[in-house]
């Protein structure tokens, strides 16, 4: 039997599409690689994976609420599947580093999938055995695979980030090279 998807009243699933919750460091480069995914309807930047209601930016990058910086990424699987968006989310950060991403550290940039449902958890630790055995990384994956919570929405400042502010020194350094790189190996527009 699989576990309901759970997620707060103000956001309601839409006939035909899916969720998956994904943390990979700073959600600014994990929103703006899978908005440009074919099939995906929409990603929002957020929280997930602590205890505290209600986080904020400055509380989650203070460590007092134990989320993590993740984005949910709403899908049509007619068009891209889970799997699909798990080799995205892999290919598209370093899941060998603990709490940190690049230039980003703390625990709020873990590497987490927040899987939805039974058929979510089998698909990524399928995944994670597959990039395992296959000797990609030569240290051990460290992302977490726990079932999803809840998700708060960031603050709308950070909603679109990448689209509305393209020459902040951050997105031009770091988010900017990220979707460039995967644009040409991925299903990315």
């Amino acid at each position: 039997m699989s576990t309901p998807i759970n997620l707060p009243a103000r956001q309601s699933l839409e006939d035909g599409l899916a969720v998956a919750t994904f943390a990979g460091g700073c959600f600014w480069c994990v929103e703006a690689v899978f908005e440009r995914v074919e099939g995906v309807d929409r990603a929002v930047s957020g929280y997930s994976g602590g205890k505290e209601k209600n986080p904020t930016y400055e509380a989650v990058g203070g460590g007092l609420t134990g989320h993590a910086e993740a984005v949910q990424v709403y899908y049509d699987p007619e068009v891209v599947t889970y799997e699909e968006l798990l080799e995205i989310f892999f290919a598209t950060h370093d899941p060998t580093q603990l709490n940190r991403q690049g230039p980003d550290v703390g625990r709020q940039y873990r590497s987490a999938v927040f899987y939805h449902d039974e058929e979510q958890q089998k698909l990524v630790e399928a995944y994670v055995k597959k990039l395992e055995e296959s000797g990609k990384f030569s240290n051990p994956i460290v992302t977490q695979r726990v079932p999803f919570e809840t998700f708060y929405d960031a603050e709308d400042y950070h909603q679109d980030y990448y689209e509305h502010h393209p020459e902040n020194p951050y997105v031009i350094s770091v988010t900017k090279p990220k979707v460039e790189k995967f644009k040409k190996n991925l299903r990315i527009s």
